[in-house]
């Protein structure tokens, strides 16, 4: 009885010194060194949490705080810009929806969302047509146009060359990608891009934009400046313009097949 009486106690002591351990340190701390140019203390208990978000359950599928553009049923988050009588106006997308997806080339014109953005992760699936036609820029040509301007290249490149900086995935006419990922033709192909939107004061650039691009799960851009609007044969420029704008798809008259688009907008967590 006298090792049992000693045995209890000794466990409810060391029962407590854990929870207290616990307490103290698991959680944080507010007695560590300050993080240069942050008001947090290393492990910092007050510090905010990032919010949870739920994946999606399969791969590329949108995570719950996802703004689904397209989900393969219809066109109604997009609009195009009309042409004679309805010039200049958003009227509604013109594409064909079938099967889950839709395709450009129909000589429509370029597809906007409705919803306008900034800072923003974009998925986006894409896939060049199964019977090749063409060659070089010819071939499955089309692109994704951030903020309406600024083009991440789509373009059909198994066994297809093309100039450097306008093949697919390449920041168009500024920067060729890292890498050439492609997938056979007809096959679906992947851009992952992370977007941070230009700042403007007035008419003045104060900040560039950047983009971080994954084509098939290959990295081929990382954080990388983008030197000013999408345009041909010319050194492209920044102009002022709005802090969110539209999303764009280029109808370059070749058909080029979408599905599965969705965007997180990357406002975050209070890191300052």
């Amino acid at each position: 009885m006298y090792g049992m009486r000693t045995f209890l106690p000794f466990c409810f002591l060391a029962a407590v010194s854990l929870t207290a351990q616990t307490n103290r340190g698991d959680l944080g701390f507010t007695d560590t060194p300050m993080l240069p140019g942050q008001p947090w203390h290393v492990h910092d208990s007050n510090r905010p949490h990032p919010p949870i978000v739920t994946p999606g359950k399969t791969p590329g599928a949108p995570p719950s705080d996802a703004i689904v553009l397209f989900d393969g049923k219809d066109l109604s988050k997009w609009a195009q810009r009309g042409r004679g009588d309805d010039r200049g106006k958003l009227i509604d997308a013109k594409w064909t929806v079938r099967d889950g997806y839709f395709e450009t080339g129909s000589g429509t014109g370029e597809m906007f969302s409705r919803e306008k953005f900034g800072d923003i992760q974009l998925h986006i699936e894409w896939a060049a047509p199964p019977v090749v036609k063409g060659t070089s820029q010819g071939r499955g040509n089309s692109g994704v146009l951030i903020m309406g301007q600024y083009e991440i290249q789509v373009l059909d490149m198994y066994q297809n060359q093309t100039y450097a900086d306008g093949g697919a995935g390449a920041i168009y006419g500024q920067w060729p990608p890292l890498a050439t990922a492609p997938r056979p033709p007809g096959e679906w192909q992947t851009f992952d891009i992370v977007f941070e939107a230009p700042k403007f004061e007035g008419t003045k650039l104060v900040k560039p934009a950047y983009q971080t691009v994954f084509w098939n799960g290959v990295m081929v851009h990382n954080h990388k400046e983008v030197i000013g609007a999408m345009v041909y044969r010319k050194v492209g420029v920044y102009t002022a313009h709005e802090p969110e704008l539209p999303l764009g798809l280029q109808d370059h008259g070749n058909p080029v097949r979408y599905r599965n688009i969705w965007v997180r907008r990357l406002k975050g967590y209070d890191q300052k």
